[in-house]
């Protein structure tokens, strides 16, 4: 008589990586958008109507002003994992493991500094100082409803200058918030054993070349006009 095999436990699914946070600035991307539509119609208009060298210079200017544009407004990017983040600036790409940041700077722009003591400035979060004006006025009548709120609670009924909402924190400007967010997940990142490695730096030649050869062709074009 012999004995059934022992069934084999099942595979257990794998667990899915957590997604890179995201973060850019709708304002730069808007802008971009329009700036490129603006661009696209001037230039394609001259190049298909254009006579003589006039549609040769148009497709140059658009080969240099196009992927310009974009460099600076819709591709800035910045993709924060639990092991490293990544930034996309205009013309680089940079990674920085966790473990080898060293620190955040915001002050007229917002920057991350490496172990190796090189900075490299965030694009996508552009500093707003009439944001922060805004978000410190904000903060200033909050506190001041808040003092009153309290009152009125400890009086047995919801303060008038609370409003009856709750916050958590100092109001801040939207960059800042976003700095404060990556400062906490460094902070919990940073000894991580998955969060070590080095810093790479590509550049963007899909970005660069196309820049590149629209400048010289305008040099050209309008040095032999």
């Amino acid at each position: 008589m012999t004995t059934p095999d022992p069934q084999s436990p099942s595979p257990q699914p794998p667990v899915p990586a957590s997604k890179d946070r995201v973060y850019r600035s709708p304002a730069g991307i808007a802008g971009g958008v329009l700036l490129l539509a603006l661009a696209l119609w001037l230039g394609i208009d001259a190049v298909v109507a254009g006579e003589g060298r006039t549609p040769w210079t148009a497709a140059a200017a658009l080969l240099f002003l196009v992927p310009l544009i974009a460099a600076y407004t819709v591709r800035p990017a910045v993709f924060a994992g639990d092991d490293r983040m990544r930034v996309r600036n205009p013309f680089r790409v940079i990674v920085l493991p966790w473990g080898q940041v060293e620190s955040f700077r915001s002050a007229y722009s917002n920057e991350v500094f490496s172990e190796a003591g090189d900075k490299y400035q965030l694009w996508a979060l552009p500093v707003s100082l009439r944001g922060r004006k805004k978000a410190a006025r904000q903060e200033s009548r909050r506190v001041a409803g808040g003092g009153r709120g309290r009152g009125g609670l400890l009086g047995g009924g919801r303060g008038a200058g609370s409003g009856g909402a709750v916050h958590e924190g100092p109001v801040r400007a939207e960059a800042d918030k976003v700095m404060d967010e990556l400062r906490e997940l460094w902070e919990a990142r940073k000894d991580a054993e998955t969060s070590r490695g080095e810093v790479a730096v590509r550049w963007a030649w899909e970005v660069v070349v196309p820049v590149v050869v629209g400048v010289v062709g305008l040099a050209v074009l309008l040095g032999t006009g």
